[in-house]
C-alpha cells in the first residue's frame, strides 16, 4: 500500500514538471497579444499625429483646429507610450481607452 502511494507521488511530481512549461507558456502568448496590442494602437495613434500635420501643411485644417486636435493626439500617444513603458516585462494588458 506505501509502494503504491509512493509510485501515485512519484507520477504526479512527474507529470507536474513535464507539463508545467505548457501552462507557462499560455501566459507568455497572453502578454504578447497585450503588449502588441498597446505597440498597435501607439502606431496608430502616431499616424494619426503624421495625417494630422500633413493636412495643416495642405491647408486643409485652420491653426486652431490644428492645435486643439494635435494636442489632443499627442496626449493620447503619451498615454499609450506610458502604458507599455510602465508594463510589466513582456508586456501587459491596456488599461485605458481604446485607439
Amino acid at each position: 500500500m506505501i509502494a503504491l502511494l509512493a509510485v501515485m507521488l512519484l507520477l504526479a511530481a512527474a507529470s507536474a514538471f513535464m507539463f508545467w512549461p505548457l501552462r507557462a507558456g499560455r501566459r507568455a502568448r497572453r502578454r504578447s497579444a497585450a503588449d502588441a496590442a498597446l505597440r498597435i494602437a501607439r502606431d496608430a495613434k502616431l499616424g494619426e499625429i503624421n495625417d494630422l500635420e500633413l493636412d495643416f501643411r495642405l491647408g486643409k485644417l485652420s491653426s486652431e483646429d490644428y492645435a486643439a486636435v494635435n494636442a489632443t493626439l499627442r496626449a493620447e500617444a503619451v498615454e499609450l507610450m506610458r502604458e507599455i513603458d510602465a508594463a510589466p516585462q513582456g508586456g501587459a494588458a491596456p488599461q485605458g481607452g481604446a485607439a
